[in-house]
């Protein structure tokens, strides 16, 4: 018999770490980064269906009300307040559309581009 133990597979002979791995327990692969990326496109997504379901929910006269309908609008004019009365039409449905449509599009471009410039991190 021999005291011979084969050497672990994770491990180099020098007892450093693996190629890929950092030392101390952290992980070389990015997965925080690319967590809070997807965090951040999430949440711009997350808004702008709030906005659009609004803008549907509105243009298809829903009832007003409702307590699902109150709460869409309740959370779409939180996200919009600061586009409010940017444009006024005398069409209802137009205003609503182009006052919480502007908002959904700026919140996914600068969410998606956000996200995208913490992924390069």
């Amino acid at each position: 018999m021999s005291n011979y133990e084969p050497m672990p597979e994770n491990q180099r002979y020098d007892g450093g770490p693996v190629a890929g791995q950092q030392a101390h327990g952290r992980g070389g692969d990015g997965s925080a980064v690319r967590r809070a990326a997807l965090v951040i496109h999430t949440v711009a997504d997350i808004a702008a269906v709030f906005l659009g379901l609004w803008i549907l929910l509105y243009l298809l006269e829903a009832n007003q009300g409702n307590v699902f309908v109150g709460f869409v609008e309740g959370v779409a004019d939180g996200l919009a307040w600061w586009s409010q009365d940017i444009f006024t039409m005398d069409t209802d449905g137009l205003r609503v559309l182009l006052n919480y449509g502007l908002p959904a599009v700026i919140y996914l471009l600068i969410g998606h581009g956000v996200a995208a410039r913490v992924r390069r991190l």
